[in-house]
């Protein structure tokens, strides 16, 4: 009977290294096409191309990042150590070292202050035990008879929403539960408005209300007592708090958020005409869906073409110039510990050559015995010529008929300067009987034609002591001699 060899070894799929970080590639291209990763920067290095490499980790993990040139340049900043960031990319493999990495296209930097981290740690908190679950939010009755609300009596707020409910749907029954809702004890009195219309069974739907404000204005309506009022409340409740832009944890509790309490009231009723306008905006978020369907579908078409192929052919760049930076950065490395290795070798052996050449220590002490000579000479003649240069001034100039001399000399001349000063002194002038007119801005008046009105005052100067003038009648009439005072 013939026998049947059955080869039952299973056939194996043989990959070269190559093709496996490919098919890698390809399945993390599928798996992960645009991905958002938060994280801290680490180790980063900018590369002579303009390409950024850095690691991205949390108190766990960490990932490879590359940032290359073409997206680099539109950055709003650029990478830094330490600094919290959230990540847009795509993963991609780096082939020479067989690592994944997230190919970075987009940072935003991330941080939060204290306010904001205890809102998004109660958020955090509240949404994990299914406080924020659309399943747990019920629907507002359609035509409410009877509107229970929280707000200050005081506001602006509480008129907007009584004059806009009697103007909808006039004869509805509203009843005011008066709370503080901002600062000390203004989150107890909200909790009781909200316990009261939930304990009496009289509202069919709560409107919690208050007007706009900073974060820490809308605070009270952040408080997790608040928030767990609203989620125990037997009657729906709407949130109407701040302006639009304002979001609180009460607007993530209850069963329905106002952007404003104006708006609050009229979500509350419906009319025809909102219906109206209802149906409208559904048409037109429909035409717009539509739309942006048609844009989507369009855009993955030709991206399967002409963007897919620049982007595939983008990527091989950027992993042969990433390649190239590393090569770059190795045969640096290596040349410069190539040529250290060398300068060191080279000084060590030109020290022992000069340490075991005689004629270069004797070359180096006969230097040092020249110098010393030459510095022991240069020192005993300047000292020579310092001590003669001493004796011939005191020669010169101690002996006593010189010195005689010169001191009459000089005596002499300060007579004759002493004399000189007293002739030009002007004061000596005045004593004869002169004196120095000058007019009110201070001018030295030499000639009549100087002073062209009568009445002019003048300041005259005498030998001793000032005349203040006035003039009553101006001559020209030439002197014919100087008269000499008496």
């Amino acid at each position: 009977m013939q026998q049947t060899l059955l080869d039952l070894e299973p056939l194996r799929r043989i990959y070269t290294v190559s093709e496996l970080n490919v098919r890698i590639r390809v399945l993390l291209d599928a798996e992960f096409g645009e991905v958002w990763v938060s994280g801290e920067i680490s180790g980063v290095r900018s590369a002579p191309s303009g390409h950024y490499y850095f690691t991205l980790k949390d108190g766990e993990s960490q990932v490879k990042c590359a940032c290359f040139r073409m997206a680099a340049r539109y950055l709003r900043f650029k990478p830094a150590d330490g600094v919290a960031v959230i990540a847009r990319g795509r993963l991609d493999v780096y082939d020479a070292r067989g690592e994944y990495q997230l190919l970075v296209e987009q940072l935003e930097p991330r941080g939060y202050g204290a306010l904001q981290l205890a809102f998004e740690q109660l958020k955090k908190k509240l949404g994990s035990e299914g406080l924020f679950d659309a399943g747990r939010k019920r629907s507002l009755p359609r035509f409410p008879r009877r509107i229970g609300i929280v707000t200050s009596p005081a506001g602006a707020v509480i008129q907007d929403l009584l004059n806009i409910l009697s103007r909808r749907f006039p004869g509805l029954h509203i009843r005011l539960y008066p709370a503080q809702v901002q600062g000390e004890g203004s989150s107890d009195q909200v909790c009781r408005g909200l316990r009261w219309f939930s304990q009496s069974d009289w509202a069919e739907v709560v409107i919690v209300a208050r007007g706009g404000g900073s974060l820490e204005d809308l605070w009270t309506f952040n408080e997790e007592s608040v928030a767990r009022a609203i989620a125990e409340s037997s009657v729906p409740v709407i949130s109407a708090v701040g302006h639009e832009t304002d979001f609180t944890i009460a607007d993530f509790v209850s069963d329905l958020r106002a952007p404003t309490p104006s708006a609050a009231a009229e979500l509350v009723i419906c009319t025809r005409e909102q219906l109206l306008d209802s149906i409208a905006g559904c048409r037109r978020a429909l035409d717009q869906h539509l739309r942006y369907r048609l844009s989507i579908a369009g855009r993955r078409l030709h991206e399967r073409g002409v963007d897919r192929a620049v982007t595939v052919l983008h990527r091989s760049i950027g992993r042969n110039l990433q390649r190239v930076d590393e090569m770059e950065r190795l045969v640096a490395g290596s040349a410069r510990r190539v040529s250290k290795a060398s300068r060191d070798k080279w000084q060590e052996l030109d020290g022992r050559l000069r340490r075991m050449d005689l004629r270069l220590r004797m070359a180096e002490a006969r230097r040092r015995y020249n110098v010393a000579t030459e510095r022991v000479a240069l020192n005993v003649g300047e000292r020579l010529r310092v001590a003669n240069t001493k004796l011939a001034y005191v020669d010169s100039h101690l002996r006593p008929a010189d010195v005689l001399q010169r001191l009459d000399t000089r005596r002499r001349a300060v007579d004759f300067f002493r004399a000189q000063l007293a002739g030009l002194n002007p004061l000596n002038v005045l004593e004869r009987g002169y004196a120095i007119v000058r007019d009110q801005s201070g001018r030295v008046i030499k000639d009549s034609s100087q002073v062209t009105v009568e009445g002019t005052s003048l300041s005259v100067m005498l030998a001793r002591g000032t005349l203040n003038v006035r003039v009553t009648e101006i001559t020209t009439n030439e002197p014919s001699g100087i008269p000499e005072p008496r």
